[in-house]
């Protein structure tokens, strides 16, 4: 990932950004258990206090293990494609118990149900922190919208439009990290009297913090909105103010 300083208004993001209280360390996001190392350099990261951090944790482990599990339709450490999973795994069979305990056969397929809660802790967890160091913006508030899922459970339509680059209409945060990440472009579009023209845009496109791992994009225009694909499979969409 590129190294960008915020020049935002320091006061906009103070303490830790997931309780208000005092930021004593510091939070990936996202968690480097959803990425392989190698890491990626330079991982974005933010200010929370150490309980946030710590009761975090267990919620994330179980969102990894229970990703890795579906996709590889068992919880068997040997058949985890991923070995810091496996690593989980192993070190915690209770937590692989648990999520056998959900494993069922549907019309032949095998299928895992999740523990919503968990994984909803986990991924407005993601979406608050990316709002923070890319937007520069505290949404600790419940969201107004929230959504998250396999990405092939939308449509072909559905899943062009969650995953295609957004054009920015109006500014965010002046200085902050996703102000610096717009891409400024010319297109010639057709007017409706037949003639053409060049059109100025901004163009706010994903982030890919590990090629097939993570990704995830940072939307504060007229509303914010934060988009994520873990493992090109698990896909989630927050929103406040929308």
């Amino acid at each position: 990932m590129d190294q960008l300083n915020d020049y935002a208004d320091d006061r906009l993001v103070r303490g830790c950004i997931y309780c208000g209280g005092g930021a004593d360390t510091r939070d990936h996001v996202p968690s480097k258990c959803l990425l392989e190392s190698p890491y990626p350099p330079n991982l974005p990261v933010v200010g929370c206090c150490d309980d946030c951090n710590q009761d975090f944790s267990g919620d994330e482990a179980y969102l990894v293990c229970l990703i890795e599990s579906v996709l590889c339709g068992s919880t068997d450490p040997e058949k985890i494609r991923r070995p810091s999973v496996a690593r989980i795994m192993k070190k915690l069979p209770a937590l692989r118990k648990r999520i056998e305990a959900s494993r069922k056969e549907i019309d032949d397929q095998i299928a895992f149900m999740p523990e919503i809660e968990r994984v909803r802790n986990v991924m407005l967890k993601l979406a608050r922190g990316h709002a923070a160091f890319e937007l520069s913006q505290l949404c600790r508030a419940p969201p107004d919208h929230f959504w998250c899922g396999p990405l092939s459970a939308l449509s072909e339509e559905d899943q062009q439009t969650f995953k295609s680059v957004h054009f920015q209409q109006v500014f965010g945060e002046v200085g902050s990290r996703n102000m610096q990440r717009l891409l400024v472009t010319q297109m010639t579009l057709r007017a409706e009297n037949g003639e053409l023209q060049n059109v100025g845009m901004l163009i706010n496109d994903w982030v890919d913090v590990q090629d097939d791992q993570y990704r995830y994009i940072a939307i504060d225009d007229s509303g914010i909105v934060i988009r994520i694909v873990i493992a090109e499979y698990f896909a989630c969409e927050v929103a406040w103010g929308v």
